[in-house]
């Protein structure tokens, strides 16, 4: 009865309802004012020519108006759906008014997701240095353009624009920072702040692969390691020799010339390690590999396959292993984009990223030089037993073992 009286005050007030369907007449309309369409909602054109959607609805008792947003983004069919959503909602007992104010203020922009994701994971970072240039080269090269859109509006082509510069001038930085921007969408979706797809994704197969006749990204993302590896070395047939070596070369982060011209006795069974001299060695120094549960097992296939030979991975010529097109071959059978040396890059961000173990065990598992000299007086020992646990974790990511989550280690040194 309340609505009846308050129509019959105000009906000069408003705006005759044009007379009808609304679809046909929006564009002409350009007087100000309230135009219905029924059911509550209306076109409101402004003083300036603007015009926005108005949904007028009962919540709890009580009139309120809902904006639906503009025309110029949102047409009427659009518009007519989200007031049917919220007439649903009103006539259930709920509350849509509030729920959109709450979403708002809950659904955090990107930056404020990166930073979240920053600080959660400020104490597994033993390297501070690490720590801060996780987050600096997102303030550097993505807040400037994504920072300030909510976490739930970016799509792929927003990120592709945000990176495609650096992609052309800092090839490498880019990657760790694509790698970067994936792993906060992953927390955005996560926490229920994006039910889409991670944007990153299927963005390596679009942006260039070949400038000044280098390959660049040739790194595979390491969170997309685990499916590969589940693809490329556990189909359900025999493996192959390079089927096993490509496994073995990604669980112990070696070089490809490393790996294939591998000799039996080179393995120590007993201690599960592998002893590279330094005649093989790109530093020419001699350098111990634990290996772990699955790199034995690996070991134990490919005794199966090796006959007499003296290599761990036989080649098809007498007394030869693998070519080093063996392992390129087969990626590019895949239609793999990435090169078979950007394993040891997947590893290096996974062991960042994923795990706190410290950086110099980390760098001694990739057999890298150290490069201070005052550093390298001191280091005396390979750091085996921590790079065994290491390897031990890396594996258990890469054959799936332990999901996608690497357990953090608190304490280690």
């Amino acid at each position: 009865m309340w609505y009846k009286m308050w129509y019959a005050r105000n009906s000069d007030k408003r705006k005759t309802p044009v007379q009808g369907p609304l679809a046909v007449k929006i564009r002409a309309l350009t007087e100000p004012g309230r135009y219905a369409d029924g059911n509550g909602l209306y076109l409101v054109v402004d003083d300036r020519g603007s015009k926005r959607w108005v949904l007028r609805i009962v919540i709890h008792g009580r009139r309120a108006d809902i904006g639906l947003g503009g025309l110029a983004t949102v047409p009427l069919a659009d518009a007519r759906i989200q007031a049917q959503r919220m007439r649903q909602a009103a006539r259930a007992g709920e509350d849509p008014l509030a729920q959109r104010k709450a979403q708002r203020v809950q659904i955090p922009t990107f930056r404020e997701a990166a930073e979240t994701v920053h600080r959660a994971r400020l104490a597994s970072w033993k390297n501070e240095k690490h720590a801060d240039q996780w987050l600096n080269t997102l303030v550097s090269h993505i807040f400037s353009k994504l920072g300030a859109r909510r976490i739930d509006q970016i799509q792929s082509h927003d990120v592709l624009s945000a990176i495609s510069d650096l992609w052309q001038n800092k090839p490498e930085t880019a990657r760790r920072v694509l790698q970067r921007i994936r792993v906060v969408f992953d927390w955005a979706k996560a926490s229920g702040f994006r039910s889409t797809d991670n944007p990153v994704e299927g963005l390596i197969e679009v942006l260039p692969r070949h400038m000044g006749g280098k390959l660049h990204m040739a790194a595979m993302p390491y969170l997309e390691v685990p499916a590969f590896v589940a693809t490329a070395t556990r189909s359900g047939s025999a493996p192959t020799a390079s089927d096993l070596a490509l496994e073995f070369l990604i669980l112990t982060a070696c070089r490809t010339n490393e790996v294939l011209g591998s000799r039996w006795s080179e393995i120590d069974a007993g201690s599960a390690t592998w002893t590279i001299p330094a005649t093989r060695m790109k530093a020419a120094k001699e350098h111990r590999v634990p290996l772990s549960k699955r790199a034995v097992e690996i070991l134990a296939e490919a005794k199966n396959l090796d006959g007499d030979s003296e290599f761990v991975f036989r080649g098809y010529r007498e007394g030869k292993p693998l070519s080093n097109m063996a392992l390129l071959m087969k990626m590019r059978r895949m239609k793999q984009p990435f090169t078979v040396h950007g394993f040891r890059s997947a590893f290096r961000d996974w062991a960042s990223e994923r795990t706190n173990f410290a950086r110099e065990v980390c760098e001694m598992a990739l057999a890298h030089t150290i490069k201070s000299k005052a550093e390298a007086a001191y280091r005396r020992g390979d750091l085996l037993d921590k790079r065994r646990d290491l390897m031990e974790t890396w594996s258990r990511f890469v054959t799936g073992h332990n999901g996608d989550v690497v357990q953090l280690r608190t304490g280690q040194k």
